[in-house]
């Protein structure tokens, strides 16, 4: 009698979870989505923080490999600079689902972002015509932007890996269901 009632309640809570007739998100889709509004937050984030002066380069850092004109180093080059982030910020999410998305912990998050700084601060640095070198940069702007990429890191990364970890219980229990 009682397992009744717990397999009732077990299947309650699961309906309650996803609506009759919504089926639930892709894999793909997730990191797509996760990887977008990562790239749009702290895209946002690095754009406040330029505005207030902990850091010396905007948003528009991504634009500066390309000779678009001097509209790019005005506020719309920094709301456009924000877009790219997210677009291409959809690509380092597929690289963390590649690389590192088994592991359901928040290390490989805050390493995969420190790993993405030291990338475009340290070996891409020459693509951006505007920015100093590493070495020649202020420290605000280095932990500044460091930190924002770390927690960034962590934001893409255990978003990834816990939607991972539920999909994979979720087969798990309806295998075991079946």
């Amino acid at each position: 009698m009682s397992q009744n009632k717990n397999s009732e309640n077990q299947q309650n809570q699961q309906q309650d979870q996803i609506p009759e007739g919504v089926p639930s998100m892709s894999f793909p889709v997730y990191v797509t989505i996760t990887g977008m509004f990562g790239g749009l937050i702290w895209g946002i984030v690095g754009y406040v923080a330029f505005i207030l002066n902990f850091i010396r380069v905007g948003p528009a850092m991504a634009l500066m490999p390309w000779a678009l004109g001097p509209w790019k180093e005005t506020w719309i080059g920094q709301i456009v600079g924000i877009l790219v982030i997210s677009l291409i910020s959809i690509g380092v999410a597929f690289l963390y689902r590649l690389l590192f998305v088994k592991i359901n912990s928040i290390w490989p998050g805050l390493l995969f972002g420190a790993g993405l700084w030291i990338i475009v601060f340290g070996l891409l640095n020459p693509m951006f015509p505007g920015l100093k070198s590493l070495f020649n940069l202020d420290i605000n702007t280095i932990i500044t932007s460091a930190c924002i990429y770390v927690v960034y890191g962590l934001f893409i990364g255990y978003s990834i890996s816990y939607e991972y970890q539920e999909q994979q219980d979720e087969r798990a229990q309806q295998s075991i269901q079946s």
